[in-house]
């Protein structure tokens, strides 16, 4: 059965305390507030073609070889025919399950996890393996021994988000290193989620594609979204250097014709922004990270590790529900005529149970909406009537 968006789900309730006239800060959602960059907008303002038509099924050969320019300055070398550009990067995830697993077969992810993950799974017909990372430790990789425990017959890969989505956790060198020496010994993919690449607080990113000797293993999945806050483009990649799949991933891409074309040509401007383009923007998410993070800490009750990338916060709160306490958030609660969306940690995680006292929080508003929501929290916790002792 498709899950629900644990992201999406409390929608209505949210629709609903706007009519009467309360404030929602949306801490719910990776929908950030920067702007998109004006010269890629201005690019589709300028497009003259009299008609609209079909790109290639691989995108636009223009763009594919734009995009080998851009991923030659994070380090990863690949030529423009290993670039299927897709519609959005969650359509890099499902053509990439559905060229390298057939019905049956298993993926283990580190969970928490994204939770569309799940709902590409069953799509696929695929089965996810949950191995646990835990907020004590940031959500660091898990040990070996926890992958191979998962490992059956029917594993064929694994999935990694990094920076991760929802922990926000940065895997360092050394620990793709370690999946790197997992996927050798039992010959398994290694599906890359590389969506938040340009946003690293604490560390360098390390790409799967800068792993050496394991080409064959490496499917990146990749988008706009975030990277040039354009998240309504629906623009993505599926780029790896395995022939047959890139094969087998060609054929999904066939049969639903082409990616988007508006985005593809916002998508192609935008690699030409200057190179220090991303700071500025990091630096912001760091100033938003940095926030959160203080005002969570220092309420009663509350843990949440320092995330080194993205921009996600998971955190431990003294509640008894976290699905029940952001449902009552919205249809109960109210500070100075304003609340807070948050997205229970539960939906993130696919070992039943688990998750039942955590929130992700999105830092995607300014430093002040950022307070105030910080503020409505704080008091919510003073007064949910089921409020436990500590968040432990």
């Amino acid at each position: 059965m498709m899950p629900p968006s644990p992201i999406r789900k409390l929608v209505p309730f949210a629709e609903a305390a706007k009519k009467r006239g309360t404030k929602v800060y949306h801490l719910n959602i990776g929908q950030p507030d920067i702007e998109t960059p004006e010269m890629a907008l201005e690019a589709v303002r300028r497009f003259d073609r009299k008609v609209l038509e079909y790109s290639h099924s691989a995108g636009n050969e223009s763009y594919r070889r734009k995009l080998v320019q851009y991923y030659h300055k994070s380090g990863i070398e690949v030529s423009h025919e290993q670039i299927i550009i897709t519609t959005g990067g969650s359509e890099a995830i499902q053509f990439g399950f559905m060229a390298c697993l057939d019905a049956g077969d298993e993926v283990i992810i580190p969970e928490p996890f994204y939770a569309n993950y799940n709902g590409f799974a069953v799509a696929a017909g695929v089965i996810v393996k949950p191995i646990p990372s835990h907020i004590e430790d940031g959500f660091a990789l898990p040990p070996i021994s926890a992958f191979e425990a998962a490992i059956t017959p029917r594993t064929k890969a694994i999935v990694i988000c990094n920076p991760n989505n929802p922990t926000g956790y940065l895997y360092s060198a050394a620990e793709m290193e370690t999946l790197k020496n997992i996927i050798l010994r039992y010959n398994l993919f290694l599906f890359a989620d590389e969506a938040y690449r340009e946003f690293c607080y604490s560390g360098t990113h390390a790409s799967a594609m800068h792993l050496q000797g394991v080409d064959d293993h490496i499917i990146l999945m990749d988008t706009i979204s975030k990277r040039y806050s354009a998240c309504g483009g629906r623009i993505g990649a599926l780029v790896t250097k395995n022939k047959a799949v890139l094969d087998a991933a060609m054929k999904f891409a066939q049969a639903r014709l082409s990616p988007p074309s508006f985005a593809q040509i916002l998508g192609e401007a935008a690699v030409d922004l200057p190179d220090d383009y991303f700071e500025a923007t990091k630096a912001e998410y760091k100033r938003r990270r940095d926030t959160i993070v203080k005002r969570l800490n220092a309420m009663d009750g509350v843990f949440c590790p320092n995330p080194g990338g993205a921009f996600y916060a998971m955190a431990r709160l003294p509640i008894d529900d976290a699905d029940r306490f952001c449902q009552w958030l919205l249809e109960s609660f109210e500070h100075q005529g304003k609340t807070v969306m948050l997205a229970p940690a539960t939906g993130f995680y696919s070992t039943p149970g688990s998750g039942k006292n955590e929130v992700r929080l999105a830092y995607v508003l300014n430093v002040a909406d950022i307070n105030a929501a910080m503020d409505c929290l704080d008091a919510a916790l003073n007064i949910y009537p089921g409020r436990t002792t500590t968040g432990a």
